[in-house]
């Protein structure tokens, strides 16, 4: 099958570090459709052979066991094109059109791979030379607005150009090979489906924690904060997926029905609820592996006297017969004292002990994202004999390694999902009325921190955030999992 990529900001930093990375492994593993071609717009004015110049020496920065080999290398580069572009001139788009069409792929891919006040300008201007045919897929980066009319103007604009078919909005999580273990877990095993509810579940927690700060994104970040980057798209993806009802098949549609009505059925936020229940933090100078730290203040790009948090925890519950009751919990920020993902699932006591366990033990199936990939399941079990008539429970715990498992280098998240778009699978990527339904969600939070003097709460960089954010799940009877 026969593809042209056209990676619009080929020579910005996602192109740079993910994109392009991903398609030489893509290459290196021979899942790459042969007869593709990748091509580079932007402003820069380069040559073909400047642009894969470029490439080869940003491949010098990655992972050692990814780096090419100098065959390898030059074989890839003849995929590598670069076309000098001005977004904004539509004669530029016409140039385009011409090349495209002169080769007419099977499969035309539209990644566009700039800033989102571009994203409408761009496709507006594909579909004024004719690039929003059948075998068109445009790939669009988070975040879609910055709030729900914004992300309702721009689907607004892709209704107009594009079928719902054609547009692949990524969240790079539903790509991790994780993340794809979580949905066999649950839905290719009977073992955990008869436990999956309100009666035996006493809680969920999901942490997307990150020991780096801002780095080199001040300015962005400064104008997105950790709701809008982590919260409105990671963390509910991952709700949904541990949230949603078996779907009646594999299907994309199926798949992206069920995790729909889970977004529709998260509790709506009053201005009480959204002060007691939504912590905001901010971090402050601190320690980070042993060294001193700036804080968010300091950093490049960022305003002095900025509010944007840097942490958010939360609780929430799904309001549907399988989850009423049950307190989900989110968890994520920058700076914090360890850098995993990971999901929690806290089941209840038995209902009438008849061993001693200590004290907060429970059973809990913990869903390992980020550094590792894997699932522990925590289970109270008698070591040494006891002579006593109350015997002694122990925690003891089950872990698979799905690395170790499986032996082989498994296939990167944006590897994954640009071969899902090149082939035209929309199961990973995520639907205007889930966009939609996410973002009415947390506009409530928003409109609340606009009007709210006190600001996100200062917390020391290396610690797990605000203290506040315990506290919140301590008025429930329970406490974060820091240790897993």
């Amino acid at each position: 099958m026969s593809f042209d990529l056209v990676l619009f900001g080929g020579t910005g930093d996602l192109a740079w570090r993910k994109l392009l990375p991903a398609l030489f492994q893509a290459f290196r593993h021979g899942t790459l459709p042969a007869g593709g071609r990748i091509i580079s717009v932007a402003r820069d004015d380069l040559t073909d052979e400047q642009y894969r110049s470029r490439i080869r020496s940003r491949f010098d920065g990655v992972e050692l066991a990814k780096r090419p080999t100098a065959d390898e290398f030059a074989r890839f580069a003849a995929l590598l094109h670069h076309l000098r572009m001005d977004l904004s001139q539509p004669q530029d788009y016409a140039r385009l059109a011409t090349m495209l069409q002169a080769r007419n792929a099977d499969s035309l891919v539209m990644y566009i791979a700039t800033a989102p006040s571009l994203f409408t300008t761009v496709c507006e201007q594909l579909a004024a030379v004719g690039l929003n045919g059948p075998a068109t897929r445009v790939v669009l980066e988070k975040p879609l607005g910055h709030d729900l009319p914004s992300n309702r103007a721009i689907n607004a604009t892709l209704r107009r150009v594009l079928r719902e078919d054609q547009v692949f909005r990524i969240d790079h999580y539903l790509g991790k090979p994780s993340v794809q273990n979580l949905f066999a877990m649950r839905f290719g095993n009977a073992l955990f489906e008869p436990l999956w509810r309100r009666e035996t579940i006493a809680n969920i927690q999901i942490t997307i924690a990150e020991e780096l700060g801002v780095e080199t994104r001040g300015a962005f970040y400064d104008q997105t904060g950790a709701l809008r980057d982590m919260v409105q798209n990671h963390a509910l993806q991952l709700l949904c997926a541990i949230g949603m009802e078996p779907p009646i098949n594999a299907s994309a549609n199926a798949i992206r029905d069920e995790k729909l009505k889970v977004l529709q059925s998260l509790k709506p936020w009053s201005p009480d609820t959204v002060g007691q229940q939504v912590i905001r933090g901010q971090y402050a100078a601190g320690t980070s592996q042993g060294q001193a730290v700036a804080g968010y203040l300091q950093e490049n790009g960022v305003a002095p006297d900025s509010a944007t948090e840097t942490f958010v925890a939360l609780r929430t519950e799904i309001s549907n017969w399988r989850w009423a009751g049950v307190p989900f919990y989110i968890r994520t920020g920058k700076r914090l004292a360890g850098r995993n993902a990971h999901i929690v699932v806290n089941f209840r006591p038995v209902p009438h002990p008849i061993f001693q366990t200590p004290a907060g033990a429970a059973n809990r199936l913990v869903i390992n994202l980020q550094p590792r990939d894997g699932l522990e399941l925590h289970l109270l079990a008698q070591g040494a004999a006891q002579h006593q008539n109350a015997p002694a429970l122990a925690p003891v715990h089950l872990n698979l390694d799905f690395d170790q498992r499986f032996g082989t280098e498994r296939v990167g998240a944006y590897e994954r999902l640009l071969l899902d778009v090149i082939a035209g699978r929309l199961n990973l990527f995520v639907r205007s009325d889930e966009q939609e339904e996410a973002w009415r969600w947390v506009e409530p939070i928003l409109e609340h921190w606009r009007t709210d003097p006190h600001g996100p709460r200062l917390y020391a960089a290396g610690s797990w955030g605000p203290s506040a954010a315990s506290a919140m799940i301590a008025r429930d009877g329970f406490c974060w999992s820091e240790e897993v």
